[in-house]
């Protein structure tokens, strides 16, 4: 099969890879129908999450047709289309009775605090990912699900990730009717983010990035304010400023261990690697939010040392909430959102892009060129809609 293979940091490229096979009698594998490349595939491409092993596919974010089920699958079929949240589950440990399915117990060899994730390094179990013509899908039965007749292919693969990690980033922040959300990052979680924070109630959403065609586009797509912070001196004083010299009442940080630090953090964290990434946002969040607020953490960090600053946290009574979102968990509701026209993710694909141009792709969404928001990559024998829906 073909598929996008890491060669290490910024060299990736479509190669023929062995198709990938059943290993377990719960496996299904997957002919890919659409695939996503996400802001935290950057992460990996340029090379700062550990135990990233050159030969890995990447992709998280992926729907397709079952191709083949193991002997014990009994909920799904051949020939059903299927979206796969990103996070691999049991289903039956504890965490997973829990609805925790991205802190699965029995799904990552490395034992980290994460689970299973799909083309994550071998830091999230060193599965390969849906930036492919196939994928094996461990256990199928209930994590495979089948995309119900009325939601559009192109919504359904960014129920996967995307929309999910944005709506529990805004469940996170305990938004109460009226509050005042302060979402730090514009790409496609944040812009998922800002869009849920109304949903729950908010009454005042706030954007913060510094690319202004991202900044264009949530401001359209989620009727909020938006601040570019290249033209902030300070970002904490400048939210109290707008916020009657309180805070928000919630900070959610979707960027990461990949903002745009100071000198000092771009050294210590994107280069020395001493700590994982410059956790600027973060600072932001905590430093902007009220006394006795919610700062809410869905940008990705790696498992090793953050400069994070816990003393100003604690000084202020702030709730901090942070996990890998339980995709599974939030499929009903968002199912619903789509069909009363709440939510439209769609809109956000801006680049359908061949899966055999994939190094193209990573460059135009890393290098944020051709006002890229969300790319799409398709395989070369992927599935036609219409002959799924």
């Amino acid at each position: 099969m073909l598929a996008m293979n890491y060669r290490g940091p910024y060299r990736v490229r479509a190669e023929q890879k062995s198709d990938p096979v059943i290993e377990h009698p719960n496996d299904a594998i997957v002919r890919v129908s659409r695939s996503c490349i996400c802001g935290s595939d950057l992460h990996l491409y340029h090379g700062l999450v550990p135990d990233t092993r050159v030969g890995m596919t990447f992709g998280h974010e992926f729907t397709g047709v079952i191709e083949e089920v193991g002997p014990g699958v009994q909920n799904v079929k051949v020939g059903d289309h299927v979206l796969v949240p990103f996070n691999i589950y049991c289903g039956s440990c504890f965490f997973c009775q829990r609805e925790l399915y991205g802190n699965c117990h029995n799904v990552n060899p490395e034992a980290t605090a994460v689970g299973g994730i799909y083309g994550y390094s071998h830091t999230a179990g060193g599965y390969d990912g849906g930036q492919a013509e196939f994928v094996r899908v461990p256990f199928a039965d209930i994590s495979a699900t089948v995309i119900p007749n009325d939601i559009h292919p192109d919504d359904a693969v960014l129920l996967t990730d995307a929309l999910p990690t944005g709506y529990q980033a805004a469940e996170m922040g305990d938004i109460e009717e009226g509050d005042t959300v302060v979402i730090f990052g514009a790409g496609p979680v944040g812009i998922f983010a800002a869009k849920s924070a109304w949903l729950l109630g908010a009454g005042r959403v706030i954007v913060v990035d510094h690319v202004e065609y991202r900044l264009e586009f949530v401001k359209n797509y989620a009727q909020c304010e938006v601040i570019n912070f290249l033209e902030v001196d300070d970002m904490a004083v400048h939210i109290k400023k707008i916020t009657d010299w309180l805070g928000a009442d919630v900070c959610i940080d979707a960027v990461g261990c990949e903002a745009a630090g100071n000198a000092m953090q771009r050294l210590t964290g994107r280069y020395l690697k001493l700590q994982s990434g410059s956790a600027t946002a973060l600072h932001w969040a905590i430093n902007s939010v009220r006394k006795g607020g919610t700062v809410s953490i869905v940008g990705v960090y790696g498992p090793t040392f953050n400069a994070v600053p816990i003393g100003n946290a604690l000084n202020k009574g702030l709730t901090l909430r942070m996990n890998q979102a339980s995709v599974k968990r939030h499929l009903p509701r968002l199912f619903e959102h789509i069909r009363a026209g709440h939510l439209d993710p769609k809109q956000i694909i801006t680049h359908r892009v061949p899966l055999e141009e994939v190094s193209d792709a990573y460059h135009i969404f890393a290098s944020k060129l051709d006002n890229c928001i969300k790319p799409i990559l398709v395989p070369p024998r992927a599935p036609r809609f219409d002959m799924i829906h």
